[in-house]
């Protein structure tokens, strides 16, 4: 998808899917206003080299990614728009970590699968609108490999761990195979080949994590049905294709209903991994356009509540960019930007 981003939106229809109601929220001053402060946050917290980190210097691939693509979200790209300098720089940076077997990352990162599934949504999501002929086989030739990587990464059963299956002894768990499928969809949106059955082996591995109640357990080994996984695992689904007339999906989307929103008791209950959670179910009620004014209004209400003066949000172990980009991505949802979130 080449061109202008508005020609794209155009050839999507997208300008005329967002609709009066959506522009007005997206115009509220209080969203505006949180979301400019958030992102400005995180340019000033930008590492030369063009990186971001969590505590203690963690996670700089998945942090990077997850930064990035709060940007993207906003409009701006490589090329234009108030952060495009930002863009370009983590660009550069996950760039510069793709290593020669497509990991996009560094081997010595216990976690760095979900690095990798970041980058390949963020670096994807750009592709259509870099200009540079050059730049653009560029990336085209990193998003290649880096499927390919995914792909061997893969577990026997279908999921993936924290590393790679070869790396991990076949171990995998629910959420970072969630990362795998929602980068490995958008490259294929991007044009990237990606084998069908790659898809269909993850499809499989989330059905059979899944409980009778709806829930998604930890692993396909148990560990409990899980929340945040269940709405990610919802939100998966929905980007490899099953939508909510799946029985598998209504049940997950009844186990998110009761667990997560509308009820108020998961609602207003700030468990472990909040924001992971409402990451991905936001992402799941955008589209939902019968529901999703009720629940944007609420979960801003509750964002905007907890913005630091810096413009951060301090809250959770993993760091104040984390949170930071989940929730400036949460709040720009509405202006349909980036494609892998559009309706």
């Amino acid at each position: 998808m080449h061109g202008t981003r508005r020609q794209a939106m155009i050839a999507m229809g997208l300008l005329l899917a967002s609709g009066p109601q959506a522009w007005g929220r997206r115009q509220d001053p209080k969203v505006k206003l949180a979301v400019t402060r958030g992102l400005d946050f995180l340019v000033r917290d930008q590492k030369r080299q063009g990186y971001w980190e969590a505590n203690g210097g963690q996670y700089r691939v998945a942090m990077t990614a997850l930064a990035g693509t709060a940007m993207l979200c906003e409009g701006s790209t490589t090329n234009r728009g108030k952060y495009a300098k930002s863009v370009r720089s983590a660009v550069d940076y996950l760039l510069d970590m793709s290593q020669p077997n497509g990991l996009i990352g560094y081997e010595k990162d216990y976690h760095y699968t979900y690095g990798h599934g970041f980058s390949m949504l963020f670096l994807s999501q750009l592709l259509g609108e870099e200009e540079g002929v050059e730049r653009r086989e560029l990336l085209q030739k990193v998003l290649v490999k880096a499927v390919d990587f995914s792909g061997k990464a893969q577990t026997t059963r279908g999921g993936w761990g924290y590393v790679s299956a070869k790396d991990g002894g076949d171990f995998d768990e629910g959420s970072t195979c969630i990362t795998q499928v929602q980068g490995l969809r958008a490259c294929r949106n991007a044009g990237i080949p990606v084998p069908k059955e790659i898809i269909e082996r993850a499809k499989k591995y989330i059905k059979d994590c899944t409980t009778p109640a709806g829930g998604v357990q930890y692993s396909i080994r148990g560990g409990g049905e899980r929340p945040p996984i269940t709405a990610a695992a919802v939100a998966a689904m929905y980007n490899a294709g099953e939508y909510d007339e799946s029985d598998h999906v209504k049940k997950m989307l009844e186990f998110c209903q009761e667990h997560i929103w509308p009820n108020p008791k998961g609602n207003n209950n700030y468990f472990g991994h909040w924001h992971y959670t409402h990451y991905y179910y936001a992402q799941v009620m955008y589209r939902d356009p019968e529901n999703w004014p009720k629940y944007f209004d609420d979960i801003s209400r509750q964002i905007i509540a907890k913005q630091n003066a810096s413009g951060a949000w301090k809250e959770g172990h993993i760091g104040d960019v984390y949170t930071t980009a989940i929730n400036a991505t949460i709040l720009q949802l509405d202006n349909g930007f980036v494609p892998i979130y559009q309706r």
